[in-house]
């Protein structure tokens, strides 16, 4: 399984949407937001992608309520059939995906404690704005990956992204070019 690896959008909708559209290209099935969406409305061009979408909401929280709100308008769509679905974590998420466990949080220091603790295949964050996709040695003598797909909004650093495979457990960064943005 693929997966769209993207965090501190901050209100940047279209170059959200262009990760995200670029991710499903390269056979995505599912993204994590890292937090930092801030608005609700951030994430509705992503989401006409089709993609069930994981989110956490960082330390700029924006309207939290709002974000819930949409999340249960797109589980209702889902329902209908109308496509992807939004899934609203508050400040933490545990997923299984493709068959890993993974963590996320938006503290990049709170990611490498949680790498640390050996109960996790991935963990992802953000916040620090600077991508990377590290492994972490970890408390049970075994390693973790720790993956942060840096800004998608390009906040004092290049636009990027993470497309994750979760069989390989490979991460690939990649850099959005911002003119290309719908």
């Amino acid at each position: 399984m693929k997966v769209c690896v993207v965090s501190d959008s901050h209100d940047r909708a279209s170059v959200l949407a262009q990760a995200v559209g670029e991710g499903r290209a390269a056979g995505a099935e599912a993204v994590i937001h890292c937090g930092d969406l801030i608005g609700a409305q951030t994430i509705l061009a992503a989401l006409e992608h089709g993609l069930p979408v994981h989110l956490i909401h960082g330390n700029n929280i924006g309207d939290a309520q709002a974000t819930h709100g949409q999340a249960r308008k797109s589980a209702d769509a889902a329902a209908r059939g109308a496509g992807g679905v939004l899934h609203y974590h508050g400040a933490e998420a545990r997923l299984e995906l493709g068959g890993r466990r993974i963590f996320v949080v938006h503290y990049d220091h709170y990611g490498y404690a949680m790498a640390c603790t050996g109960e996790w295949d991935l963990v992802c964050c953000g916040h620090s704005h600077r991508a990377e996709a590290r492994r972490v040695p970890d408390v049970k003598g075994g390693t973790s990956w720790l993956v942060n797909p840096g800004t998608v909004a390009g906040l004092a650093a290049p636009c990027t992204w993470v497309l994750a495979d979760l069989a390989a457990m490979t991460f690939d960064v990649r850099e959005l070019d911002p003119a290309r943005s719908p």
